[in-house]
């Protein structure tokens, strides 16, 4: 059954924009209440009773009883929950009166129940692709949330909408919607080589290199040392013109088919 908490609010006087802000400043949560035929009215309430008394509930499916302005209280649920984009701080509520008579449509949270035998054997991962569903129920059915038993779904088994069982209530969301399914475990990704990573794969191909250059530097520095010595030519002149000593005059050629003479 739906959990039930008590709720006190006060008219607001100023509306639109401007009366909500003033509300906020003044520490208050702008609301309204509608339904059930009767008219918007504007409301506001304490901003640290109405943290308190949501805390630990399933705020969609509980009913809240509504006192405004020392009134006798009507049953209520909450239809939207309005937060500060960048804090938990609630800025905004909108309350739907309900009567006991009268079936109402409203969304219950899913709970998967056990542990899945694909995750407990195979390693599998449980997914929950639906978290809640749409039924049609009187305020005294409500249920608080809905449990759904994954035990024996192995890698590749699912849930859908179907398998669900609420008391008294109409599923109203597609009976062929997946609510829970097991999939095989993820492979890890192997992962690119970092561009250090491939520097430091290149760094042998680069020390050659810089090998090679000293080699070729160490070449150049041997041409542009001193000149190597220019061979001597034959004859005195060019021993003397070369500083050195003369070379060899070359051995006369023996005459053929006649003795020396």
């Amino acid at each position: 059954m739906a959990q039930t908490i008590s709720l006190t609010a006060s008219p607001r006087q100023a509306n639109g924009k401007g009366g909500a802000r003033q509300a906020r400043f003044r520490g208050k949560v702008p609301a309204v209440i509608y339904g059930h035929g009767r008219d918007t009215q504007p409301l506001e309430l304490e901003a640290k009773a109405l943290e308190k008394a949501l805390t630990g509930i399933e705020p969609a499916s509980t009913i809240i009883e509504l006192a405004v302005d020392g009134k006798a209280a009507v049953k209520t649920l909450i239809r939207e929950i309005q937060r500060h984009p960048l804090r938990p701080d609630i800025i905004h509520v909108d309350f739907y009166e309900i009567h006991a008579a009268e079936k109402v449509k409203l969304r219950v949270p899913v709970h998967l129940v056990g542990s899945p035998d694909g995750v407990r054997n195979a390693g599998g991962v449980l997914d929950q692709v639906t978290r809640e569903v749409e039924i049609e129920v009187l305020p005294e059915n409500i249920p608080d949330r809905v449990e759904l038993d994954v035990t024996a779904l192995k890698i590749g088994d699912s849930l859908h909408v179907r398998e669900l069982t609420i008391p008294n209530a109409k599923i109203l969301t597609e009976a062929d919607l997946t609510i829970a399914t097991v999939v095989p475990p993820r492979a890890e990704e192997v992962a690119a080589p970092t561009p250090e990573a491939a520097t430091e794969v290149a760094e042998p191909e680069l020390i050659r290199k810089v090998r090679e250059g000293e080699e070729e530097e160490g070449e150049g520095a041997a041409e542009g040392a001193a000149p190597a010595k220019p061979e001597a030519k034959g004859g005195a002149g060019g021993g003397a013109a070369g500083g050195g000593a003369p070379a060899k005059p070359d051995k006369a050629e023996k005459p053929k088919g006649g003795k020396e003479s």
